[in-house]
């Protein structure tokens, strides 16, 4: 039975490591709320302020993967550390090595969430007037039970896609005809694309051996499941690495005010502040790449806006039915490339804060 090039892909996206929004839908609270009244206010000890105001924010980042669009299993494992009486403490030890998020990350390979994503997916981008038996036995399959949903991925996917194909071949009348534009506007996409998996769509609608009927198909739900993957990819990319970034920081800081304290009294107070301007500045280094890499995040992000921007006004203006279907999933993928962007805006302004903080810390301690 034919298989679609995004079967393999859709059911692994979840384990990519270079591919997720914090919080989709808006800037994540913990960038671009004001810091904690511990924080801002005028404290007798900077650096204890400084440590409470990561800890605050590493909560309210925490709550922003609670409340996403990352899977179920991040949202939910994340509340359970909101939940915890060990306030600070459980929130650290789930953003650490091995904590908790790494361990509901690691759930997403189990093969019930994978089909279960799989299912969501297809319902999301396959659509009732290009393709209604696979849209028809996808939702039956999220109805049911995790046999239902495998047995869905397994073969039940590829059985009502012949089916829609059948149809549509059949039915002589609505046939979609594919000029060489159509073909070459693939071509390009192959090429260009800014998501990897839309240029992995079209370059399987290319493939050797492919018929007309494998171009219709692209425009008929590939070129929306190639979008769907890069925004999930991204997602759980971004939340991978400020996660991990957020368990760095709070170390950095404990060890940074350990060595400042130490200053007081210690025998060789300018060795004492070497360390401490040391570890300080280790603080500032790591805040500053983050900001940089969210500043990386925020460009490829409004490259991806600005693509489905196009996109979405090219199907409104064409009186091409091939266009027909990608217009919606093109305006909805515009609005969430945009969020990313202002999340990713956000979050760059918050380690650059950070950042800020930690050099005037560095300052401080020299004396």
């Amino acid at each position: 039975m034919r298989r679609q090039w995004w079967v393999a892909q859709a059911t692994t996206v979840a384990l990519l490591t270079g591919g997720g929004v914090l919080a989709a839908g808006a800037a994540p609270a913990w960038a671009d709320a004001p810091l904690s009244a511990a924080a801002t206010e005028q404290s007798a000890d900077p650096a204890a302020a400084l440590k409470a105001a990561a800890a605050q924010s590493a909560r309210d980042y925490v709550h922003s993967i609670a409340v996403s669009k990352l899977p179920a299993e991040l949202r939910v494992s994340a509340w359970n550390a909101l939940r915890s009486t060990r306030g600070d403490e459980a929130i650290a030890e789930w953003m650490a090595p091995g904590g908790g998020y790494a361990y509901a990350k690691q759930r997403l390979k189990d093969s019930r969430a994978q089909n279960r994503s799989f299912c969501e997916r297809v319902v999301a981008t396959h659509t009732t007037q290009f393709s209604p038996a696979v849209r028809a036995a996808a939702e039956k399959a999220l109805k049911g039970s995790d046999a239902d949903r495998a047995a869905f991925v397994k073969s039940g996917y590829a059985q009502a896609q012949k089916r829609d194909r059948d149809s549509r071949e059949a039915d002589v009348r609505h046939r979609l005809e594919v000029a060489s534009s159509d073909r070459e506007f693939v071509a390009a996409l192959a090429r260009n694309a800014p998501g990897e998996q839309v240029r992995v769509a079209a370059q399987w609608a290319l493939r050797p051996g492919a018929a007309d009927a494998d171009i219709t198909e692209f425009y008929g739900y590939g070129w929306a499941t190639g979008g769907s993957l890069d925004l999930e990819a991204y997602r759980l990319h971004v939340s991978d690495a400020e996660t991990a970034r957020r368990a760095a920081l709070s170390q950095l800081i404990t060890k940074a005010a350990v060595a400042e304290e130490a200053v007081k009294g210690a025998a060789d107070a300018a060795k004492a502040r070497a360390e401490a301007e040391a570890a300080w500045k280790a603080v500032s280094e790591h805040a500053g790449s983050a900001q940089k890499a969210w500043l990386a995040e925020q460009e490829a992000a409004a490259a991806q806006a600005e693509n489905w921007r196009s996109v979405a006004k090219a199907a409104k203006e064409s009186a091409n039915g091939l266009w027909k279907g990608i217009g919606d999933p093109a305006e909805a993928n515009q609005t969430s490339w945009a969020e990313e962007q202002a999340g990713a805006a956000a979050s760059a302004g918050f380690w650059k804060d950070m950042f800020e903080r930690a050099q005037e810390a560095e300052s401080r301690v020299k004396g």
